[in-house]
């Protein structure tokens, strides 16, 4: 039988932090508005963190399955788990793990629809599509880094202000628009160490589309979209000045600029993609705090 340690292989643990930070930056926009439900927030969380561990267990799944994850070159951010290539857990057991961990979260969502309303449907529909058939079908469309961004990233963060304040509100938007642009550039940066397999296995992301130099620039072109939206949403007073602060993570990103501009066709250097780790949750979490700090300012 799996062990503790094989569950949280699968389920990629190190990178469910995202998860967390996405629910309160959409917490703090509904905090931000005279809204907030502690109840609501951890359920949330609850549910998102259980459908990003079935994303994550699913790709893993279909890559043991198809190969790639055979074939990887694994870091400690790319290039998978190494738990069933390794023997941790089995397919059968991956699988259903991963199924487990659709129901805790489609079971969340439709708790949320009958108390909210059908406001939320098409959040949750997002959601579900991303989950369902990210890797068996988007990964293999060349949409996959878009839908990760906003079924996984931008979505969430208006879902989490929707569950807490029962409207969609404008500073919710503005806090979910950064979090889509770092999602996208979450998985895309990721890729890159993953090129040669991906391309074995049938996959079609930026990558492997349109090259590695114009991917990178259009990671470039994301990273630099996201401070960006914040200091217009400032500048539109939809997020509040405090919300500048949240800019100040982006200077994480000097490493893998460097690499973008200096030759994308080498490696991915490894501190670059902590950088880029560290960027996405250090963004929407300040943003969660400036958003709290300005509504209790």
């Amino acid at each position: 039988m799996p062990n503790l340690k094989a569950f949280a292989g699968v389920a990629r643990a190190p990178f469910l932090l995202l998860p967390v930070t996405l629910i309160a930056a959409g917490a703090a926009a509904a905090f931000y508005g005279g809204a907030f439900s502690w109840w609501s927030t951890l359920l949330a969380l609850i549910g998102l963190v259980a459908l990003h561990m079935a994303v994550n267990i699913f790709n893993e799944w279909s890559d043991m399955r198809t190969g790639i994850d055979l074939a990887t070159e694994r870091t400690p951010f790319s290039g998978g788990s190494g738990t069933l290539p390794a023997g941790g857990m089995s397919l059968r057991a991956a699988l259903l793990f991963g199924i487990a961990c659709s129901a805790v979260g489609l079971a969340v969502g439709l708790y949320f629809v009958g108390r909210v309303g059908p406001v939320l449907l098409p959040i949750m529909v997002a959601g579900a599509i991303c989950v369902l058939i990210y890797t068996e079908v988007l990964a293999r469309l060349g949409i996959g880094e878009v839908a990760a961004g906003l079924g996984l990233g931008g979505l969430p963060v208006v879902g989490a202000a929707l569950v807490n304040s029962g409207e969609i509100g404008a500073a919710a938007v503005a806090a979910g628009v950064p979090a889509s642009f770092m999602t996208f550039n979450l998985l895309l940066l990721n890729e890159f160490p993953d090129e040669a397999a991906d391309r074995a296995g049938g996959r079609k992301n930026l990558v492997l589309l349109f090259g590695r130099r114009p991917a990178a620039w259009i990671w470039a072109a994301a990273a630099a979209a996201t401070p960006l939206s914040i200091v217009v949403a400032v500048a539109m007073s939809v997020l509040p000045p405090l919300a500048l602060a949240a800019c100040l993570p982006s200077l994480l990103l000097a490493a893998p600029m460097r690499w973008v501009v200096s030759d994308p066709m080498q490696p991915v250097p490894i501190p670059a993609m902590g950088a880029n780790v560290t960027w996405n949750l250090a963004t929407n979490t300040v943003l969660a705090i400036a958003l709290v700090g300005a509504a209790l300012l």
